[in-house]
């Protein structure tokens, strides 16, 4: 319990109370103001925990964004499957991350002694002190690893994507942010001795989160293959993607605006304490650039998509999802350096980033990469093009603020030592992440572990892994029932109509090859008579029959009807006769 009457007391107060009256004038003085940089120093101490967990929380409160752009972009048939998804990131990221994820990423960074791999101390949070640290860097495991959500819906067994989210934010994640940010890290910048003087700089994760987490998207997208039907080819043989559009885009807008909300705390929480004077500078540089460089990617994928639909149809056409994905792009690629440049330099990356995903997303459908919600254009291309953007306009004196013994800058200020450890990084991340998440993607596929069944894909994972399409919640739960029984029947008996369509197909085509023999046996039983009989004989008979065929033809259509009902009595059932006898 807190005493409320000792927290209520001012400072003076409480600190005037512990004086003691045995000492002289000048040493009450002396702990008179003792006690009050103390009680400053708690309550700069409280300050700075309330203020990690407050980003932490608008962080964490991003994977209520991601869930509803998932669920806004996948098909109704698929939408409880992907929602437990994004439920188990959250879970699988928890656990990983408690183990061993935050001892790899963080532990032994208070030594500070020589360069280290990967941390070796502080398991299970053993000797942690600073839990709203773990809670933080937690949320940035979790982004990380909810990128692939998306990429991978509507066709991924749910053990699969558990197993790949602890895998990812247990090991994989937690070596790059050990390299990048922990003062040990073979790239960190806060190295006593950094690399070319300077180090890897990603101030909020450009590098770190989104990179990694869009590369894993990639590989996994690649080995697991497109959804049925994503992709057909033309006359020309040119790949063409099929649409397979959300059931909501109201919902798309939702998780969109979510993001952008949490990415305040994404970025400007990345300072870690705000009471200095210095990270409080850098927090509201970091909130004033997020929001440019979203704007900016918004209108430049909005104008851009429209003058390619120009071109193409001759008509321009504002499309809103392009828009909210260009909005995502410009968030990621301001990431690492939002608070290190201006804000002019700001609405380029986003600007160029909005660019950039419309030429990612094409790039996509061209080589048969199937993303349902374009997180791989998004996160890793924006990604990449972030962290470049970090070693061409970091500003000195921002640079300065946060890292005491900065050597080098943006090239446009500064020599190109950056923007060289910059493309070490990225170097770095695609080969690390490759070579373990490659690997452990085949051999889930391999194992026949990764894929959902064709059948299962076809039908929606909801009614194979959760029983059956949400209807809406109700009180009455036969009307469940009814329109769960009123969906297999309509399946069924689509699947019973096709299946006559394909017996029907079958019927026609074996009456008409029997057609085709018969008449062609008649021809020949012809053609011999009239060889075995005299050249007269044939020419009168010819003659009959062309003037038999002259009668018909001129006895209108009262002969024919006549004939027909003569031979009615005798002619063979039709296709359709006999396959619904059958």
């Amino acid at each position: 319990m807190i005493d409320q009457s000792a927290s209520s007391a001012s400072t003076f107060v409480l600190c005037t109370q512990s004086l003691d009256p045995n000492l002289s004038a000048d040493e009450r003085q002396d702990q008179m103001l003792q006690c009050i940089a103390s009680s400053l120093d708690d309550a700069k101490a409280g300050i700075n925990t309330f203020y990690l967990i407050y980003a932490a929380s608008l962080v964490f409160y991003m994977q209520a964004g991601f869930a509803m752009l998932c669920a806004g972009s996948v098909r109704m048939k698929n939408l409880q499957n992907t929602m437990l998804k994004n439920l188990l990131d959250a879970c699988g990221a928890s656990l990983g991350f408690y183990t061993v994820g935050y001892a790899f990423a963080w532990g032994g960074s208070s030594n500070n002694s020589g360069t280290t791999f990967i941390g070796t101390e502080n398991f299970f949070l053993m000797d942690v002190d600073q839990k709203a640290f773990w809670l933080f860097q937690f949320a940035f495991a979790a982004t990380s690893a909810t990128i692939v959500a998306g990429t991978l819906a509507e066709r991924c067994q749910m053990l699969a994507y558990l197993s790949y989210s602890t895998a990812l934010t247990a090991f994989v994640y937690p070596v790059v942010a050990h390299a990048v940010w922990n003062n040990t890290g073979f790239l960190s910048s806060f190295r006593p001795d950094p690399l070319l003087g300077v180090g890897v700089v990603d101030f909020a994760g450009c590098l770190v989160v989104h990179t990694t987490g869009g590369l894993t998207a990639l590989i996994a997208a690649f080995v697991l293959g497109p959804r049925k039907g994503r992709f057909h080819y033309d006359g020309d043989g040119k790949r063409c993607a099929n649409d397979f559009p959300g059931h909501s885009v109201a919902l798309k807008v939702l998780g969109v605006l979510i993001l952008w909300f949490g990415w305040y705390g994404f970025n400007t929480g990345s300072v870690y304490y705000i009471t200095s004077e210095n990270q409080s500078d850098l927090a509201q540089n970091a909130a004033v650039n997020t929001t440019l460089a979203a704007a900016s990617g918004t209108i430049s994928a909005l104008l851009a998509k429209a003058w390619l639909v120009e071109r193409e149809t001759g008509e321009a056409v504002f499309c809103l999802a392009h828009a909210l994905m260009g909005c995502l792009s410009g968030l990621v690629s301001i990431t690492g350096s939002c608070a290190y440049v201006e804000s002019w330099a700001a609405i380029i990356i986003g600007f160029v980033s909005g660019l950039l995903y419309l030429a990612g997303s094409r790039l996509m459908i061209r080589i048969g990469i199937d993303d349902a919600v374009d997180a791989i254009p998004i996160h890793m291309i924006g990604g990449i093009w972030g962290s470049i953007a970090v070693g061409l306009f970091t500003v000195p004196k921002y640079l300065d603020a946060s890292h005491a013994q900065a050597g080098s800058a943006g090239l446009f200020y500064s020599d190109g030592k950056l923007l060289a450890c910059q493309f070490i990084g990225i170097l770095f991340v695609v080969g690390w992440v490759s070579v373990l998440m490659f690997p452990f993607f085949a051999i889930l596929h391999y194992l026949g572990w990764l894929r959902a069944d064709s059948l299962e894909e076809i039908v929606g994972l909801d009614v194979s892994y959760h029983g059956g399409i949400h209807q809406g919640d109700t009180d009455n739960e036969s009307s469940h029932q009814d329109e769960e029984r009123q969906y297999y029947e309509r399946r069924e008996l689509e699947r019973r109509k096709k299946q006559n369509r394909v017996r029907r197909r079958l019927l026609m085509m074996d009456l008409s090859v029997s057609g085709r023999s018969a008449v062609g046996d008649a021809g020949n039983n012809d053609g011999s008579r009239r060889l075995s009989g005299n050249g007269g004989l044939a020419g009168e008979n010819r003659a009959e029959n062309n003037g038999a065929d002259s009668n018909r033809r001129s006895s209108g259509s009262g002969t024919a009807q006549d004939e027909e009902n003569r031979t009615n009595g005798s002619r063979q059932p039709s296709v359709i006769e006999v396959e619904e006898n059958w």
